[in-house]
């Protein structure tokens, strides 16, 4: 019997990586990992985007490298986002 590769994504997904993908739907981000939603922010809040991007990098789910090409944003961007998260915490996008 053969056997089914995990995880599975609901359709129209943009993978991130392997593991992890986000999709636009009415307004609102969704990211996933395999089928379960697992955060979500209005398009427009940069500030809630900024934090989760930081944290999926810094939890090791995703290479900063990745979050580059998934959305299009720089590299020094990036960085600055994960560097801002590990010295101010979630705090540190809402000040």
């Amino acid at each position: 019997m053969p056997q089914i590769n995990l995880p599975f994504f609901p359709e129209d997904i943009t993978l991130i990586n392997s593991q992890v993908g986000f999709q636009k739907f009415n307004n609102t981000v969704y990211y996933f990992n395999g089928s379960m939603p697992i955060y979500q922010h209005h398009e427009d809040d940069i500030r809630s985007f900024r934090l989760y991007t930081s944290q999926l990098v810094i939890n090791g789910n995703v290479t900063q490298s990745e979050i580059v090409r998934a959305f299009g944003v720089s590299p020094i961007s990036v960085k600055r986002w994960v560097k801002r998260y590990r010295e101010q915490g979630a705090e540190g996008f809402f000040l």
